[in-house]
């Protein structure tokens, strides 16, 4: 995978990595309710479950590229024209994606990764959204370096910024930026997303 492939991917997974929504929610609850480490805990199971979804994925699309290229093809522009449709509605409901209130409760360690992980497993949109994505970067001569390439920049990017987000930014001073620019980073997701997709669409 050349640089600038790479670094398209990885600015569309941080972008929505650090758009807030009910991930960041779990995070932030089980990090202000328990301990820094609690949310270490949580934020590298996230990754874990969202690589999941990841390699799910990858893996199905990998076996549909080499059996039916045909069908790939038009796949990649059902996913471009799906990616556009996640950016429009990025920027039409910009600011509206998730509460990021922390609620109380106590947690063990085990509680922790397992909220963290659920978060992760139990949104079935993580799917859609790889689906869309992966099928943009997919190839028949893909090797099992790059896929793992692949699926690693997704795990990192995800369980790094809510590590992040569990040893620096619960309470601070960037997350408050963060929320009162909630509707910009959703905007930026928007457009990235978009440009994806026309890129896809126009060939």
């Amino acid at each position: 995978m050349d640089l600038s492939t790479w670094l398209s991917l990885a600015a569309i997974c941080t972008m929505g990595a650090i758009s807030p929504g009910p991930s960041l929610a779990v995070i932030l609850r089980v990090t202000l309710s328990q301990a820094p480490l609690h949310g270490v805990v949580a934020a590298i199971t996230h990754g874990l479950g969202v690589g999941f979804w990841a390699l799910l994925t990858m893996q199905g699309l990998a076996v549909l590229v080499t059996s039916h290229p045909t069908v790939f093809h038009i796949l990649s522009v059902i996913g471009g024209l799906y990616l556009a449709w996640l950016g429009i509605k990025s920027i039409r409901y910009a600011g509206k994606s998730g509460d990021m209130d922390a609620t109380e409760g106590k947690s063990s360690y085990w509680e922790s990764a397992r909220d963290g992980f659920l978060m992760a497993l139990m949104n079935p949109k993580a799917g859609l959204f790889f689906l869309a994505l992966f099928s943009q970067y997919i190839q028949a001569d893909m090797d099992a370096l790059v896929q793992f390439q692949l699926w690693a920049t997704v795990v990192l990017i995800d369980g790094g910024w809510y590590v992040l987000v569990a040893l620096l930014l619960a309470g601070g001073p960037v997350l408050l930026w963060l929320r009162r620019h909630q509707v910009w980073v959703d905007r930026v997701m928007g457009c990235l997303l978009i440009l994806l997709a026309l890129k896809v669409i126009i060939g």
